[in-house]
């Protein structure tokens, strides 16, 4: 007993950190200690050097099959090769117009630099209005590409919107290998990432919009988020070698400085990140130093981004660094607590309630301190779609009537379930989460774990990076299934976790171990499994997809807008260069990207002016008179309106929701009463009564040209009154 007490006492002054001695000690014991590692046989390494080499080869061949696979579809759908360029830049559509336009500003500007003032100066663009274009619109990626068009020589070769797209669909590609990447790290055999490449592809109505809109921030952001999680994923992993966390180290930290360069919402994913990390770090104490680096990368890239993005103070004010601030401070108040005791587990329990309550705190103060527009309309956006506030404003009401931004529908998880997806991803999420609540428990009633885990052990939620991935994936479901526009950011990584479990002998080991499986050795049948389910999912998925992908490949469809090319044709040649366009923020964009007219709104959600004029301009379709019409017009210095006709004789399927009803909701024009609508309004429709050609609309409006789809008014500038 005594040997015992002295080997105790001896080892815990050890532990000590007054003393240097002590540390150079434990250093030398700890090297001295090391066991000097066998020679691993050639063929061995052979072995682990060509699954690897074949991996590395069947992840960027995936990528790059993807990459083309999304040229060839854009090139079928839009039968982009044999147009004109007016007619392709027709087919970005909304915001996709806007972003690109600045790309066409900077190839024509006859220097970088000038570009960039011109962008960051930009008074040729809204009328009445002078914007930061690359700090507001995170035009990032338009100016990276617009480089590397004319610095390697592209401009001789290749046309400026190949390239663009070229781009975006490299980075698809790349968004693609980096989810293969991350289910190899996970299970350790790249048949899991081909399983994840093939789901992702056959839905990618659910995980990218890429098809829809080349140009969305989204589509530049998320292949950088992947990497990140793939680098991520490697760094939290317990047998991973210096070399290699360094490397990891070094890819989260570029990945995620980039992520949150190329778009404005990316600190909001990074926070549910961290979320996700600071509950690792409660679960697994082993891993408590490197989540705590993540953090560190996340400040710098927040300091960093703050002072390249032209001091954006939505990153001082973002609930991130509040977040990250609070969780350094709880740190140092556990430094001086000594792991295992009472006062520990105390502090572990009210260490949730202490960062939650720092996070809110400073993030107040923040904004108290910092002068900021930090998104503002989505906080009351957030508080009329969960029903704590109500409200007649077109723009609430009108954002609430987006698909995008409505509860996912069911034709969302028949589509996951008829691919397999969604059934193998419940069976491995409810596996995952509860070997990690079991492991949890064990470690609360303060049971030793073993430092290595063997398959035999059954224990998947035993390791670090499974129990991220599980809280990760639980977060961003639970956003997707309010939100039906997260579900592109949700259902990527439902792939590459159904992938990875499905591929995984030690999910497959975990279930035998539950359900005591003693007729067959659990550990062949959860190999035998973690090859046999993958191969007959794989080949289930080729037998019934692989003909309609290539179906679609090869039937030959067609963009055809001729009212709109006809609109922006007249544009061009009939009006003045000064001229100001008003009507839909959509068309706005689309006029802003094919003729370089000034308009008076722009279809982006992020400015709350942008949000007003947006509102205002959209009163050409409500029931006002057309002297209000008129000096709304004016007061923006517009000098021609363009009224569409399938606004103003829309047939929405959903009620309540089209533009002219959420007009007349806001302007007090329909009430409702004991369920039956009344209407009333001393005016007719405007969109109806201009088109009639009666005065007083006469008196400020003369019509100028006119299609089946668009009706363009020049505002007069001398104005009669009389009737």
């Amino acid at each position: 007993m005594a040997e015992k007490e002295g080997l105790t006492i001896e080892l815990r002054q050890r532990k000590k950190p007054e003393s240097s001695e002590n540390k150079e000690s434990a250093k030398e014991e700890k090297i001295n200690n090391t066991a000097i590692p066998e020679r691993v046989p050639k063929h061995i390494l052979f072995q682990r050097f060509a699954k690897i080499f074949i991996g590395c080869l069947a992840a960027v061949t995936s990528g790059m099959m993807y990459a083309l696979y999304l040229s060839a579809y854009h090139e079928r759908k839009f039968w982009f090769s044999n147009r004109q360029e007016l007619e392709r830049e027709i087919t970005f559509q909304g915001d996709s117009a806007i972003y690109y336009s600045y790309y066409k500003d900077m190839l024509k500007a006859p220097s970088f630099e000038r570009g960039v003032y011109e962008l960051t100066h930009n008074n040729k663009t809204v009328s009445l209005k002078t914007i930061n274009a690359v700090q507001q619109m995170s035009l990032y990626p338009e100016l990276i590409a617009s480089v590397l068009y004319q610095a390697t020589g592209s401009n001789e070769i290749i046309e400026p919107v190949y390239f663009y797209i070229g781009i975006v669909f490299g980075l698809q590609g790349i968004y693609v290998t980096a989810l293969f990447v991350t289910s190899w790290l996970m299970s350790g055999t790249w048949l899991a990432g081909m399983l994840t490449v093939a789901w992702f592809i056959i839905n990618r109505v659910d995980t990218t919009r890429i098809e829809y809109s080349i140009p969305l921030r989204e589509n530049w952001a998320l292949p950088y988020f992947a990497c990140q999680v793939a680098a991520l994923t490697g760094y939290l992993k317990s047998n991973l070698n210096s070399y290699g966390e360094r490397f990891c180290y070094l890819l989260m930290s570029a990945s995620t400085y980039t992520f949150m360069m190329m778009w404005e919402y990316s600190h909001y994913l990074l926070f549910l990140q961290a979320i996700s990390l600071f509950l690792l770090d409660s679960f697994s104490l082993e891993q408590s130093e490197k989540v705590h680096e993540v953090y560190k990368i996340y400040i710098f890239s927040l300091f960093l981004g703050y002072l390249l993005q032209f001091e954006n103070s939505a990153l001082l004010v973002s609930p991130l660094l509040s977040f990250v601030i609070a969780l350094m401070l709880a740190k140092c108040l556990q430094l001086n607590v000594k792991k295992g005791t009472f006062v520990a587990k105390i502090m572990k329990v009210i260490n949730f309630y202490l960062v939650c309550t720092l996070t809110v705190t400073l993030n107040i103060i923040m904004k108290m301190f910092v002068p900021h527009k930090e998104n503002g309309h989505m906080l009351k956006f957030l508080e009329v779609k969960f029903g704590l506030n109500m409200t007649k404003n077109f723009t609430m009401n009108w954002l609430l009537c987006q698909e995008s931004l409505q509860a996912p529908s069911q034709e969302f998880f028949l589509r996951l379930t008829q691919s397999s997806l969604l059934p193998f991803y419940i069976l491995v999420l409810i596996t995952c989460f509860l070997s990690m609540i079991q492991v949890i428990f064990r470690r609360i009633n303060g049971k030793s774990l073993k430092e290595t885990i063997t398959l035999e052990d059954g224990q998947i939620g035993e390791r670090p990076e499974i129990i991220y991935h599980v809280i990760h994936t639980i977060l961003l479901g639970s956003l997707a299934m309010i939100i039906e526009g997260l579900k592109y950011l949700w259902t990527p990584y439902v792939c590459m976790l159904a992938a990875f479990g499905v591929c995984s002998p030690e999910l497959w080991m975990t279930l035998f171990k539950w359900l005591r499986l003693r007729t067959v050795h659990p550990v062949l049948l959860a190999l035998i499994l973690s090859m046999a389910v993958p191969t007959i999912i794989g080949l289930s998925l080729w037998k019934e997809f692989f003909p309609r992908l290539m179906t679609e490949l090869m039937e030959l469809q067609e963009f055809y807008d001729p009212d709109t090319v006809e609109l922006m044709t007249w544009i061009k040649r009939q009006a003045p260069v000064a001229a100001v366009f008003a009507g839909s923020p959509q068309l706005m964009g689309v006029i802003r990207l094919c003729t370089g007219w000034m308009v008076t709104s722009l279809p982006l959600y992020n400015d709350d002016d942008l949000l007003k004029r947006n509102e205002n301009i959209y009163q050409i379709y409500s029931k006002r008179s057309a002297e209000d019409i008129y000096k709304i017009l004016t007061s923006y210095k517009a000098n021609y309106l363009i009224v569409e006709d399938a606004i103003c004789n829309e047939v929405g399927t959903v009620r309540g929701c089209r533009v002219k009803d959420l007009l007349d909701i806001a302007n007090g024009h329909v009430v409702c009463e004991e369920g039956d609508k009344i209407t009333y309004s001393k005016h007719g429709r405007f969109c109806h009564e201009v088109k009639i050609n009666y005065s007083p609309y006469v008196n400020y409006f003369t019509r100028v040209y006119w299609n089946r789809s668009y009706f363009v008014y020049k505002i007069n500038t001398v104005i009669s009154f009389q009737s």
